[in-house]
């Protein structure tokens, strides 16, 4: 029995997750959630912007600007997740009301969304003057919303669950199944779409509100324990959020990891938005060729997940793990814009999964990072992975929207001619925003630099496991 154990804790990297107060079986049931909000993540970042702006002819700076309006959101994430360490309820939940009304947002934002793009495509027998606008970017907001409550008081109640033992485990496993669901939901939506028509699209995107809302109902099913608290209890004074925010402050170098994780996602996330519309106009891909891009992604973004939980296992620390991400990113934007002048389909794939694999691994070891520093007094763990999330899905929606504004106006003034018949072809937009997220990749690396001298060397550990994954730290 010892033996079938350990073959299994090694074939299964995440069966030691599970604790007497998680079981396996309620922790894989509250990770659908993250397959929910990876599936809502492909239809904006994914397949709706090329549908936007091939199918329906939708120029990419409004494009941009609708996909990049979650990001009004994105800042009060961090208030979001210290709201959900401090809730009080009558029943006694403190996550799970922020879980489902995220879920209701993000329903709700995909329930309306194939009518406001038909709306803005033009493709109606009555014109009302920005109506359009108006409808997608109420869409795009409440989806983002949605995303963003769900995602940080899910992640939240997950840690709360979790024993300090288990904890990392449980935390790193969430973020697979976000890329597993995000890749899982790129090949079934590219499959559904490979033969386009408006009918199809709403179809499509309606069916997917309906999947989100029924795995995170299924997902919250008994999983946060009721403890009814008297009214005294619910009218008691509660911790102010500054209070808060100056206790996890100063427990570290907060403001430096955070402008690092700032310029660092948006390095990696300009292309969002033009990535699929690059492979379909420049490279002449199919919708369903260029969604698989998404599922490339994925694939990639869970390869730097394994490679960091190696190198987290043998000792390395996370902030040299953050610049190796920066590294690959380099190497992957460089792969996209030969992709064009060359016309090879294989080096946009590669340079697809390993954007995805720098992306993966700095994003994962600037969450070890920051949920590593320690806090005091009232700053918990909502807090933590709040203000984490903040910087990375603000810098997210700045990057889409600048990208696609950058895109149309080099491209733009390359088409005019004004800088030689040799740049006047429609890739130069795009190479451009290529060139500039290398630009920003070299200065994240400086602002990660003191970051990585304070750390210390790397340590090897004797006791590190064959498969580090299992050992992801929080």
């Amino acid at each position: 029995m010892s033996a079938l154990k350990h073959l299994s804790l090694k074939a299964l990297p995440f069966a030691d997750a599970a604790s007497d107060d998680l079981p396996m079986g309620q922790l894989l049931r509250l990770s659908l959630f993250q397959v929910s909000v990876g599936m809502a993540s492909v239809m904006l970042l994914g397949t709706l912007n090329r549908v936007m702006i091939v199918e329906l002819s939708v120029p990419a700076m409004i494009v941009a600007i609708m996909i990049a309006l979650p990001v009004l959101s994105a800042p009060f994430r961090a208030l979001l997740g210290f709201r959900s360490d401090t809730y009080r309820s009558a029943i006694g939940w403190k996550r799970i009301p922020y879980i489902w009304f995220g879920a209701l947002w993000q329903f709700g934002g995909l329930a309306i969304m194939p009518f406001a793009l038909l709306v803005l495509s033009g493709d109606t027998v009555i014109k009302v003057p920005f109506a359009g606008e108006v409808l997608a970017g109420l869409a795009f907001l409440m989806t983002g919303l949605g995303i963003h409550m769900t995602q940080t008081a899910g992640l939240a109640l997950a840690s709360d669950r979790a024993t300090d033992e288990t904890r990392p485990r449980v935390v790193a496993m969430l973020y697979v199944m976000f890329l597993v669901g995000m890749g899982i939901s790129a090949l079934i939506i590219g499959g559904l779409l490979s033969n386009y028509s408006s009918l199809t699209l709403i179809r499509v995107v309606q069916g997917s509100a309906v999947v989100g809302a029924v795995l995170t109902f299924i997902a919250l099913w008994k999983q946060e324990s009721v403890n009814p608290m008297s009214r005294e209890e619910r009218a008691a004074p509660r911790p102010l959020f500054r209070d808060a925010w100056a206790d996890y402050a100063q427990g570290g170098q907060a403001g430096r990891l955070l402008a690092c994780v700032f310029v660092g996602t948006m390095a990696f996330n300009m292309q969002d938005v033009l990535l699929e519309p690059y492979g379909g106009e420049i490279l002449g891909l199919s919708v369903s060729a260029t969604t698989l891009l998404t599922a490339l992604w994925a694939a990639g973004a869970l390869c730097g997940f394994l490679w960091a939980g190696r190198r987290l296992a043998r000792g390395s620390n996370s902030y040299r793990l953050a610049g190796a991400g920066i590294l690959a990113g380099i190497w992957a934007f460089s792969l996209v814009i030969f992709a064009a002048p060359m016309q090879a389909n294989i080096l946009f794939y590669a340079g697809a999964t390993l954007i995805g694999f720098g992306g993966g691994l700095f994003a994962v070891s600037t969450l070890t990072a920051a949920m590593a520093m320690p806090a005091k007094g009232v700053a918990g763990r909502g807090l933590a992975l709040g203000a984490w999330g903040a910087a990375q899905a603000t810098a997210a929606g700045v990057a889409i929207a600048l990208g696609g504004t950058l895109r149309d106006w080099i491209g733009t003034i390359a088409m005019s001619g004004a800088w030689g018949e040799g740049l006047a072809t429609p890739a130069t937009g795009y190479s451009f925003v290529y060139h500039v997220e290398i630009g920003l990749l070299f200065v994240t690396l400086a602002i990660l630099g003191p970051l990585v001298r304070t750390s210390g060397p790397l340590t090897e550990r004797k006791d590190a496991q064959p498969l580090g994954l299992a050992d992801f730290p929080t």
